[in-house]
């Protein structure tokens, strides 16, 4: 008797397995890959990019995109240096305040889409433009954080074994967040309607799923999740700065992609968003072990695996 595979997860498994096979090719490419620090340093790197990842998981599962998430990262930094560096607020003031004013900008750009049967990507778009000029319009220059309890968090960092491997306080916020979204997705009435909107959102209306509801709630999450993304982007720089972040949204949409969710939405999952962060992360590291390539391959190996994703994806769809 065979089992087969469930056809759902099949995108998943593909994103884990190209995974395995770049840590495998680097692991016998070179000397010192292999180990537990520059695993935990790929989370570390790209910890901002993980928590927006969650957040746009759910918006391109409703079969939407959020093209606002790389501004509202660079506006976060940038009110939050402005608060603490010219306004000597205390760090634990600011950082709900932004992350408050990134989930109501979410909700807004969520309930135009909604109310007024908008494209998302025109509405995002105007996000977008609209984030990025407000943090000119606090200052045209990168603000540097100074305050001690940025600098502590920082520079903090929780031993997990006695080889020396540590891991920082953005890294254990991208896993939190990583768990909450899978917790959304998976065990949440809030979830399965967003599955279902992805699915066929015309069905959805007809079974009372509260659809325009969940369609303002997606994308406050999202913005939740890019003002936390921005937070930790400013535990990692330690600044403000109003070109933080330029071309992160299309980092997001591949991570998101490459980890198995459809951008037609109905399919994909959380935890594969993060293999997906991971796979962009190994390949950054894997140029430079080598040394001799140009931080460009990095664009250039992303571009060629979303085109293989994408094709991957046609397929998928075709077959359902």
């Amino acid at each position: 008797m065979t089992s087969r595979i469930d056809a759902r997860y099949v995108p998943l498994l593909g994103t884990i397995a190209v995974f395995a096979l770049t840590v495998a090719a680097g692991s016998f490419s070179y000397r010192g890959f292999f180990s537990a620090q520059v695993f935990l340093n790929l989370l570390i790197d790209n910890a901002f990019l993980c928590v927006i990842g969650v957040g746009m998981t759910f918006v391109i599962l409703t079969g939407g995109i959020d093209l606002s998430v790389g501004a509202v990262l660079a506006l976060t930094t940038m009110i939050s240096a402005a608060l603490v560096e010219h306004h000597h607020w205390s760090a634990w003031t600011a950082i709900p305040l932004v992350l408050a004013l990134g989930a109501a900008f979410g909700a807004l750009m969520g309930w135009l889409i909604q109310r007024f049967r908008l494209q998302p990507f025109i509405v995002t778009l105007a996000g977008m433009f609209l984030a990025r000029g407000l943090c000119y319009l606090i200052s045209i220059d990168s603000i540097s954080i100074t305050d001690a309890t940025y600098t502590w968090i920082s520079q903090a960092r929780l031993p997990l074994w006695s080889d020396g491997a540590s891991i920082t306080f953005g890294a254990l916020i991208a896993l939190a967040m990583l768990a909450v979204g899978i917790w959304l997705a998976h065990a949440t009435p809030f979830g399965r309607t967003v599955y279902a909107i992805g699915g066929n959102e015309a069905s959805a209306v007809l079974m009372g799923l509260p659809v325009a509801r969940t369609i303002v709630l997606v994308y406050a999450f999202s913005g939740f999740c890019s003002a936390l993304g921005g937070v930790v982007f400013t535990f990692y720089m330690l600044s403000g700065y109003g070109l933080h972040g330029v071309g992160l949204e299309l980092d997001a949409i591949a991570a998101v992609v490459i980890g198995g969710t459809l951008l037609s939405g109905g399919v994909g999952y959380v935890f594969g968003t993060l293999f997906g962060v991971l796979i962009l992360g190994v390949t950054q590291t894997l140029i430079a072990f080598d040394g001799t390539l140009s931080s460009w391959w990095t664009r250039i190996v992303i571009g060629a695996l979303l085109f293989v994703f994408c094709l991957v994806q046609r397929g998928f769809e075709a077959r359902r």
